[in-house]
């Protein structure tokens, strides 16, 4: 830690972040244990803004942490009605029949939801039980003990100038520390990463593997409305880039519907434009008709996990624990993730109270591992483990096919014979722009597809302009000395918001960072195929302000 004098709190527990994970542990603590001090930190302006989600939420963790949800008043509202699965041409589609799928892959008894709005519903429930929640509050540095064990975090930092000196109303922020600390941070959180290499989490895992997923709220035509509807697709447009990935079309109340697209992170052909596959996708003929003469309300994006549970790092470790998607559990064939965040919160809630009433502190919450892997979690991911490396090794057809096989199998008896890995990290995957086609992306028709700096406006992203830039290059002659001549870039195409530039300037090629424009999807720290970027959180309560979502 730096030596700037900082106010310091004790709790019992300092949770990072007030996602689905941070708040069902910090509800946890309080249900076990009335007494025990539990403070939330969130990075959003308020809890929700920061949160994005398909989502159709499977209730099984809800239901383990607040049985009488329904009677709680929770948003969780509009059932699943209905659900379709298409594989797509470019002008038509086939609907592939759900018999054929495992039946895991059922979304009945599901909910259309905002996960934004259930988080802050989760968050009144947390601070009725006596949790302390700091929203606007992003935390910076991970303090550790004596014995290299985590003690803590810095949190409330504000007021660095752009050169990172101290600003005349500049706040040194505060430690807070914890008997324990969760890191709840979702993706590719920035103290998730500096835990998972300090304590080397990850030596014995496969590669981490990610998605990118996209979302646009609509206001639709009422007569095109069909509420709990719930539709995915596979194929065009994305037979071109080679990528792999999909969409969602969500249907929920008040003529409103959730577009999403996703496309996997792994691909190689760097002139690969995501933000571009998915504004192509709503001008499929029956994408287009079902929005045409609706408008688009909200827009916004962030980084999956995909990786499965054999990209698991270890979960606990000296005075800390990964919860959630800071350690990946999302099920990707469900493309849900949620209710797992969920029970990793209550798991993780349980193995620190014991520990606690134990009188221990800083140690290894070996329970909360054990829990994990052996429990429902476990489960769920061990049922779906080989199908990301399939898609990704093989293609789509070959996750259909074998990858369902495997499901089914694994669903009706426990166990298969396969057991894949994933090979190369995203970024290793990328190739070079000279073995690969440019691909030509259709011009925005400002109707059903827009550009991305007018779409991130509807992402209400706002930065403090005077701060340092939150992303960081390692060395700054990396991307137009190498990424420029070898990958074409790529952080000009890969960034949902526009934030990278390659502009010419006095006859030179200068590489440009619009941090005002990030809405924090991690994509950068992730797909950068020399592995320079590095994402750190800027100042309390900036980036995007999700309604919604």
């Amino acid at each position: 830690m730096s030596e700037i004098e900082r106010e310091t709190m004790d709790y019992d527990v300092v949770i990072v972040g007030a996602g689905p994970a941070g708040l069902s542990a910090a509800i946890r603590l309080k249900q076990l244990d009335a007494d025990l001090d539990v403070v939330v930190l969130e990075k959003g302006s308020e809890v929700g803004a920061h949160i994005l989600s398909g989502a159709v939420l499977d209730t099984s963790g809800l239901d383990a942490l607040i049985p009488d949800w329904k009677a709680k008043g929770a948003p969780i509202t509009v059932p699943v009605k209905e659900d379709n699965f298409y594989m797509l041409g470019e002008a038509g589609q086939i609907r592939i029949p759900n018999v054929v799928m495992p039946p895991l892959m059922n979304n009945h008894h599901n909910y259309i939801v905002s996960m934004g709005n259930v988080c802050r519903w989760m968050a009144e429930q947390a601070e009725e039980l006596g949790v302390e929640i700091f929203p606007g509050m992003a935390c910076s540095e991970l303090v550790y003990g004596d014995n290299g064990e985590l003690r803590g975090v810095v949190a409330g930092e504000f007021g660095k100038e752009a050169d990172g000196s101290h600003g005349p109303n500049y706040e040194p922020g505060m430690v807070l520390n914890g008997k324990y600390v969760f890191l709840s941070e979702g993706v590719r959180g920035s103290l998730s990463k500096e835990a998972i290499a300090k304590y080397d989490l990850a030596a014995d895992s496969d590669v981490q593997k990610y998605g990118l997923g996209m979302k646009e709220i609509w206001e639709i035509d009422p007569e095109k409305h069909s509420e709990g509807t719930v539709t995915h697709t596979m194929g065009w447009p994305l037979q071109e880039s080679g990528a792999g990935g999909g969409s969602f079309i969500y249907h929920l109340d008040n003529n409103q519907v959730y577009v999403g697209f996703v496309v996997h992170l792994g691909y190689k052909n760097p002139h690969t434009f995501p933000y571009m596959e998915f504004q192509r996708f709503k001008h499929h003929p029956m994408v287009a008709e079902l929005l045409k003469g609706g408008k688009r309300v909200a827009y916004g994006a962030r980084a999956i996990t995909e990786g499965g549970m054999q990209s698991m790092p270890k979960l606990a470790f000296p005075g800390g624990a990964l919860l959630g998607c800071s350690a990946g559990m999302v099920n990707v064939p469900r493309i849900k993730g949620n209710h797992n965040a969920m029970l990793s919160g209550i798991a993780a809630a349980e193995a620190a109270n014991d520990a606690i009433k134990a009188k221990r502190e800083g140690d290894v919450l070996v329970e909360y591992e054990k829990s994990v892997r052996e429990g429902a979690i476990g489960k769920d991911l061990g049922r779906v483990k080989n199908v990301k490396p399939l898609w990704s090794k093989y293609g789509l057809m070959a996750s259909l096919a074998v990858g369902g096989a495997d499901m089914w199998l694994r669903n009706l008896t426990g166990w298969s014979p396969l057991n894949l890995s994933h090979g190369k990290s995203d970024a290793d995957a990328t190739g070079l722009a000279a073995d690969h086609k440019v691909i030509d992306y259709p011009k925005p028709d400002s109707k059903l597809s827009f550009d991305r700096l007018t779409n991130v406006a509807f992402s209400f992203t706002n930065h403090e302009e005077s701060q340092p830039a939150h992303l960081k290059l390692k060395d700054s002659a990396v991307p137009i000395a190498v990424n420029l001549p070898k990958y074409a870039e790529p952080a000009q195409r890969y960034c949902p918001a526009g934030v990278y530039e390659v502009v010419e300037k006095d006859g030179e090629q200068q590489f440009v960072i619009n941090f005002q424009n990030c809405v924090h999807c991690k994509t950068c720290d992730i797909k950068d195929p020399s592995q320079n970027i590095n994402w750190t959180v800027p100042q309390g309560g900036d980036g995007p302000n999700y309604p919604n979502m």
